[in-house]
């Protein structure tokens, strides 16, 4: 297969998926059958991509050209190869954790389900293989439909209203602040293209520089920079694996690897330090705050998104920072917390499944009853405080070592007190599962459906081997920053 059809491979399997999906609808097996086929297929056509991304090439598509000189194009880059390998190789995961799930809470519409989740993966490749700003933007506004029947799944009022403000806010973002930016951009550069070293030196004065690098980070509401998070919280209402797939391998991570993106593509590494120097403190905010929040919160969904929004800004904190070191980290962490985070929500979700339990208070003694399941929750939330060996440390110590490079103090200093508040809403969950004693009258139960913990016991794998086998995504987020093997 060549490196072109590879590209488009990658698009339209998701998309004959989805089809596939729907016309298995009174099949059961086969429907998830289906869902799994597409899913290694799309992560073995990614994968046929990275010997000729590691040796330099840049194979690139050009689909149609909506308006002279801006095409719908499709290009892979080390950067947009990662967050494809890191989304087609978790949707294999959560398609067989969501057969336990759906199937063990009885949910209606699985088909849908099952289809949207595809359509979701089209939409993500495309992101990530978008060669140019317009065409980042319209598989960003496509992810963003296919994934509201996700988020409302459950059809109630609850639902509902969490529809309404994920919908609204994400809406509200790119089509004030993102399509403006594009706008000007292209009036500004001439092109739209993703070019290492960007595209607007010379083209725009410091404070023009940083009027738009405002309007695309508060435009990519999927970064859920504060005050433009609300939508991820409200997220929750949808099932465990909505929330998975929102939270690791398709929505915000589609957030932050934009961010990622048009600062090393459109602004280039060379831009002013000065402009993004608002950005650390508006990053910094957003870390401080969302975690503060998500020490308050006794449900675990709720402490776990705000940990999420938290989370995400790391990486926009790192970018802001400028320091090769620095973008080769937060390139990492899109990898490293979407296993980690994705191993949170998968525990949450089997705890649920078994117990109904989802508050954290409920949670004294479940160890006991759900080891492996609370096993794999401690692995994950260890990664994202950031202690060794777990995947998150390489990708924070990385931040702490770029922030030193550049003598950015403050962005050290959020990067030490989140590390403590990390731990603070962590550590206190995975003390009250193994060290407390059950609630008296409370009913013996087991480890969830074996495929929940065959992908809970997967995803707590990899985020502790990560550091181990990391020459591939680490080679690859270091040819991002430009950083020389």
């Amino acid at each position: 297969m060549s490196p072109e059809i590879a590209i488009v491979a990658a698009i339209a399997l998701p998309l004959c998926g989805a089809v596939l999906i729907a016309a298995c609808h009174r099949v059961p097996n086969l429907r998830e059958a289906v869902t799994l086929l597409t899913a290694a297929a799309l992560f073995l056509t990614v994968a046929t991509l990275v010997p000729g991304t590691l040796a330099g090439e840049l194979p690139a598509v050009r689909l149609l050209e909506p308006l002279p000189g801006v095409a719908i194009a499709l290009r892979v880059e080390p950067l947009g190869l990662l967050f494809a390998l890191v989304a087609s190789l978790l949707w294999i995961v959560s398609s067989v954790y969501s057969i336990g799930y759906m199937r063990g809470n009885g949910e209606a519409h699985q088909t849908r389900f099952y289809v949207c989740f595809a359509l979701a993966l089209a939409s993500t490749m495309g992101v990530a293989f978008a060669g140019n700003l317009l065409t980042l933007f319209f598989f960003y506004e496509a992810l963003t439909f296919a994934t509201y029947p996700l988020v409302t799944h459950h059809g109630d009022a609850e639902a509902r209203q969490g529809g309404r403000t994920y919908l609204g806010v994400l809406l509200l973002t790119s089509t004030v602040f993102l399509f403006p930016a594009v706008v000007w951009t292209w009036l500004a550069a001439g092109t739209l293209d993703f070019v290492p070293g960007g595209i607007l030196a010379g083209k725009l004065s410091g404070t023009e520089v940083t009027l738009l690098l405002a309007l695309f980070m508060f435009g990519i509401g999927k970064a859920a920079l504060m005050p433009f998070h609300r939508w991820l919280p409200a997220a929750m209402v949808a099932p465990a694996p909505v929330s998975a797939l929102l939270h690791a391998v398709a929505v915000v991570k589609a957030g932050v690897f934009a961010v990622i993106k048009i600062a090393v593509y459109i602004f280039g590494l060379g831009a002013s330090g000065a402009s993004f120097d608002w950005l650390i403190y508006i990053a910094g905010f957003t870390i401080l705050a969302a975690s503060i929040v998500a020490l308050r919160s006794d449900n675990l969904k709720r402490r776990l998104a705000y940990s999420t929004v938290s989370q995400l800004s790391y990486i926009v904190l790192a970018v802001a920072v400028l320091a090769p070191l620095s973008i080769a980290a937060a390139a990492l962490h899109v990898a490293s917390h979407a296993f980690g985070k994705i191993t949170l929500f998968f525990a949450a979700g089997a705890i649920y499944t078994v117990s109904g339990k989802t508050e954290v208070s409920q949670l004294d003694g479940i160890g006991r009853r759900m080891p492996l399941t609370m096993a794999a929750f401690s692995i994950g939330a260890l990664s994202l405080i950031g202690i060794p060996p777990a995947a998150g440390f390489l990708s924070k110590w990385m931040m702490f070592q770029g922030a030193a490079s550049a003598a950015h103090w403050t962005a050290l200093a959020v990067l030490a007190a989140s590390t403590l508040l990390n731990a603070a809403y962590f550590l206190p969950i995975v003390h009250a599962a193994f060290l407390r004693a059950p609630s008296p009258g409370e009913v013996p139960h087991g480890e969830a459906s074996w495929t929940m913990v065959t992908a809970m016991a997967f995803t707590a794998a990899v985020t502790v081997a990560l550091p181990f086998a990391i020459a591939l995504p680490l080679g690859l987020a270091r040819m991002v920053a430009g950083i020389s093997p």
